[in-house]
């Protein structure tokens, strides 16, 4: 039979409140903590969680939920988080939307029923302009993406500068028909574009941006067909790790030289590409630095719920390679 908590308070020789305190971090002494805890073993007895949390209103859990895990981006954002969640005795419920938003509005809902202590989020364009503090009972952080309403705290990357920073970069080594592959769901595709767009118009050179699906399949296809026609461009940046991977396989479908035939630049610096010759340009952004200051804000924001809300704002790290080698 299954050992319930009255079993446990017998064999510990307290009373079943005690144990409940014993479990749930409560006031008792170190002695008794220790019997309550054997009791717990020696009688396999599995507490509750469910109940615990309809009785506390807190779950001591933290819900995350990503764009799109393929990205190594919140790949390595997810293990940031839950690395803090984990320093600070907490759990994180992890949820990929796919940048769909119905499956957000459903993970949101979920959030909710399992009363979550905060939660992490980043958002698409389609859901972000309608997001209401006064909707959640409990703390948001918004991460990687920034709702214009200014009542979230964020986490988030200067984008615009970073995408002006490649531009500027391309054009000091020569290169004028620089073209741009940016993601159509989010806000930061939105801002990397719209920094790619100023830089190109300050130097005096004409803007050639598109918007595309956050896939690698997609900015494959693009590059593909973009290469193909009559004034090409001769370098490309593209707006996140999954694009960088469709680029390079469009060039090698393309049989092109990098960066010969075509200079490539883009975000996230993964291993892969510094092992691709003659190795990838990227913007490095500080992704530990990103789940560490979301869940500091987040804990802030418990401790202080009307406190003004706060924007980070974090810079990237330009990491010069091969693929954006000056022209001859």
């Amino acid at each position: 039979m299954t050992a319930n908590i009255k079993d446990v308070a017998r064999l510990a020789g307290v009373s079943v409140s005690t144990v409940s305190r014993a479990l749930g971090k409560g006031p008792v002494s170190a002695e008794v903590r220790r019997q309550v805890e054997a009791a717990v073993k020696a009688t396999g007895y599995r507490p509750n969680l469910s109940a615990r949390r309809l009785r506390s209103q807190r779950s001591q859990t933290i819900g995350l939920i990503v764009a799109d895990i393929r990205n190594p981006f919140f790949t390595a954002v997810s293990r940031a988080v839950e690395d803090a969640a984990y320093g600070a005795g907490m759990r994180v419920i992890l949820c990929n939307t796919g940048e769909d938003p119905e499956r957000e509005a459903l993970y949101l809902r979920l959030m909710q029923e399992e009363r979550v202590t905060g939660l992490i989020f980043a958002p698409t364009r389609a859901t972000i302009g309608g997001l209401r503090a006064q909707n959640f009972d409990y703390p948001v952080v918004l991460i990687d993406r920034a709702a214009a309403s200014g009542e979230f705290d964020t986490v988030v990357l200067d984008n615009r500068g970073a995408s002006a920073r490649l531009v500027d970069h391309l054009a000091e080594r020569g290169y004028r028909r620089i073209g741009g592959l940016f993601g159509s769901t989010s806000t930061t595709g939105l801002e990397r574009e719209a920094g790619y767009v100023a830089a190109m118009s300050a130097r005096g050179l004409v803007p050639q941006a598109r918007m595309i699906t956050p896939l690698a399949q997609s900015a494959e296809d693009a590059a593909v067909a973009w290469l193909g026609e009559t004034e090409r461009p001769d370098a490309i940046i593209v707006s996140n790790g999954l694009f960088l991977l469709g680029l390079c396989r469009a060039a090698r479908r393309l049989g092109l030289s990098i960066p010969r035939d075509l200079a490539i630049a883009g975000f996230d610096n993964e291993a892969w590409t510094e092992l691709v010759e003659p190795g990838l340009t990227v913007i490095e952004q500080p992704v530990e630095t990103f789940g560490r200051e979301a869940m500091a804000l987040l804990f802030q924001r418990l401790k202080a719920p009307t406190a003004p809300t706060r924007t980070i704002l974090l810079a990237g790290t330009l990491i010069e390679r091969g693929s954006t080698h000056a022209r001859p």
